[in-house]
């Protein structure tokens, strides 16, 4: 006997229904702005019945390949290969970034001084669960971007600086966390989101549609 719809956890509702959508999208069955208004409503509804109504006209469902393929998209990069266990990152008058899928070690220290450093983990490899930056900025800028499902606590110390964290840090306990420690001074931090999960979504489900037209 199958659990009533009202009975179900609402957040696997939702994640079925968007599921069902990007499938559709993807397909050609409904246009680019049928999906994104549906994808909104989608993410915003708290109801079990007005979720189903967003997809009660649509005919393909999620299938085995749909899922393996949103699993590498949407799930951290791990790596069982070790590099090494700690990155020095020097900047002074100058400007460094590290983005792409370069692979995460377990420390990174970095020491920025009247410089710019970015570390992009958008689509970064993790081989460590906890990762842990040890952080001495003077007169400089540091901006961190992270996908939605990585934890980020902060731990610095500032003086006469500016330290944003917009971190969601609601990702679940497999999900990597990244510990920032150490201090800014004269200078400013920064941690967000690159993209975000509605971003995520209408890019992998156009990326779905290139494949199949």
């Amino acid at each position: 006997m199958s659990v009533t719809l009202e009975d179900r956890p609402i957040e696997q509702v939702r994640e079925e229904v968007i599921d069902k959508l990007i499938v559709n999208y993807s397909h050609g069955m409904i246009s680019v702005e049928a999906f994104e208004r549906r994808l909104d409503d989608a993410m915003d509804s708290s109801s079990h019945e007005e979720l189903m109504s967003l997809v009660a006209d649509l005919p393909l469902s999620a299938d085995a390949d749909y899922s393996k393929q949103k699993d590498k998209q949407f799930t951290p990069n791990y790596s069982s290969k070790q590099s090494e266990d700690t990155l020095n990152i020097n900047c002074i008058l100058s400007s460094n970034e590290r983005s792409g899928q370069w692979e995460v070690p377990s420390k990174i220290k970095l020491s920025n001084v009247l410089g710019e450093t970015t570390l992009d983990f958008t689509d970064a490899i993790f081989q460590y669960q906890n990762v842990t930056i040890n952080l001495n900025c003077v007169l400089g800028s540091c901006t961190i971007y992270i996908p939605e499902n990585i934890n980020v606590v902060c731990k610095t110390y500032c003086a006469v600086s500016s330290i944003e964290n917009r971190a969601p840090s609601m990702a679940n306990r497999q999900a990597p966390v990244i510990t920032i420690e150490g201090k800014v001074i004269l200078g400013d931090l920064s941690v967000s989101v690159k993209r975000t999960i509605k971003e995520k979504f209408i890019a992998f489900a156009n990326q779905l549609k290139d494949t199949f037209s």
